[in-house]
């Protein structure tokens, strides 16, 4: 009680002289911050957010950058949750049992995420016992900038988009006895269907013609290296450093296949999102203002040097900076700077999580199987996607009117084979796709 008193007399207390320099100071401070971020200091609602943590996974790949961002420089603390905890997680497997628990049994809250784990793990198609977890998702963290890489043993190859000139060759690997392997990061998530859509374009069957295994982004490079596998998708940096380390090379950009493209999300568990909702909206709104942060490209030689930290993703810089920027160098010839394959973190309307794209993933795991043909595709995104609370974040954060889609649906998507999503009209487009693993 004494001390209560000595401060409060010493509040009291101040003097003239010393409130100015106070007021001078926080003046600055508020200056400083309206100069870094352009929607000033936010200043959180009366009632702020129910709690001031959550614990947020993430994989070491640049698609993660905005959380980290976040973290970094003290957005999650503007909005009102300066204990959030931003966890490096194993793989993707871990993160989804680490989701399943919630952080109140030790696990996680939300994370960085493969846009169709949410609905994987929220009909139980990958978790234990086939539980639910209902989940929702709250953003896109960017669009665009993964890769396919192939070893080196196949580089004389005419190797791009059109993925046809590797069937002969791993119909001749296996007729030698020798197991053709492709791997991706989870079964059903989006380096598995841009793999599987690539081979089934060019007539190798991802399930007959190859073996798919799982292996966890950071350890793609490493099991190239000892000849573990004769292709694989996954995020950046691996598929640079993969180039930069002249073990493969890389076949094309996942951009390629379908320009701006959606890639990873913001994942968070049902029941955390309901009972928190203004913390849901805390965390979006240090999100959405970190990925306009990551967007600019003055901020990329910076953004590349806070990722690539050992606490974060442990990458050297020059392993991290060319394709951020752009700057594609394929390893086997083709360099080309300046491209628009670079990953689009606001521009294109890059976090907001348009639902007809989440319907093309749905249609996707039933076309390989992970889903039933009877599924509700639309009733099952509506569920998932929370795209209402994106565009409350948004409107309270300020963002410009141009800047929040009209619609939930981007229309019809064009892929590199010609190909036509319409996401009125799924069982069209799965009918059109020679190679599948169900009848339409």
């Amino acid at each position: 009680m004494t001390n209560i008193r000595k401060g409060h007399s010493k509040r009291r207390g101040m003097n003239r002289r010393e409130f100015l320099q106070s007021s001078a100071g926080t003046a600055a401070l508020l200056a400083a911050a309206q100069t870094a971020f352009p929607f000033g200091a936010y200043v959180a609602e009366a009632s702020g957010p129910e709690v001031t943590k959550a614990i947020l996974g993430y994989i070491a790949l640049i698609d993660a950058s905005a959380l980290v961002i976040a973290k970094e420089k003290g957005l999650f603390a503007k909005h009102g949750m300066p204990d959030v905890e931003v966890s490096k997680q194993a793989s993707w497997g871990a993160t989804r049992d680490n989701l399943v628990l919630g952080s109140e049994k030790n696990g996680i809250d939300g994370a960085h995420i493969l846009t169709p784990m949410p609905y994987l793990i929220s009909t139980g198609k990958v978790t234990q016992n086939n539980v639910p977890t209902p989940m929702y998702i709250l953003a896109r963290l960017n669009l665009d900038a993964q890769a396919i890489s192939v070893a080196q043993e196949y580089r004389d190859l005419k190797i791009t988009t059109d993925a046809s000139p590797l069937k002969a060759a791993f119909a001749a690997k296996k007729a030698a006895g020798k197991d053709v392997k492709v791997a991706m990061t989870f079964p059903g998530g989006t380096h598995d269907l841009w793999l599987r859509y690539w081979l089934a374009a060019g007539g190798i069957d991802p399930d007959k013609d190859v073996s798919t295994i799982v292996v966890p982004p950071p350890q793609m490079v490493a099991n190239m290296k000892v000849g573990n596998m004769d292709a694989f998708c996954v995020g950046e940096p691996w598929n640079e450093q993969l180039v930069n380390q002249g073990i493969g090379f890389t076949a094309c950009t996942t951009g390629e296949l379908w320009f701006k493209h959606p890639e990873k999300a913001v994942g968070m568990r049902a029941e955390w999102v309901d009972k928190y909702p203004k913390a849901a909206k805390a965390l979006l709104m240090a999100v959405m203002e970190a990925q306009q942060w990551c967007e600019r490209m003055e901020n990329k030689q910076e953004l590349a040097e806070i990722v690539g930290k050992r606490q974060w993703f442990n990458v050297p810089v020059p392993d991290i900076i060319g394709r951020l920027k752009g700057d594609v160098n394929y390893g086997n010839g083709r360099v080309e700077k300046g491209t628009k394959q670079f990953m689009k973190f606001w521009s294109e309307h890059a976090s907001y999580p348009f639902k007809s794209h989440d319907a093309w993933f749905v249609t996707e795991d039933i076309r390989w199987g992970k889903f039933e043909p009877t599924t509700d595709i639309k009733g099952l995104v509506n569920k998932v996607n929370r795209e209402d609370l994106w565009r409350e974040a948004a409107n309270t954060l300020g963002v410009a009117a141009a800047e929040i889609p009209a619609s939930p649906s981007r229309g019809k998507e064009t892929f590199f084979d010609g190909k036509v999503f319409d996401p009125e009209n799924p069982q069209a487009y799965l009918k059109s796709l020679p190679i599948k693993r169900i009848e339409v």
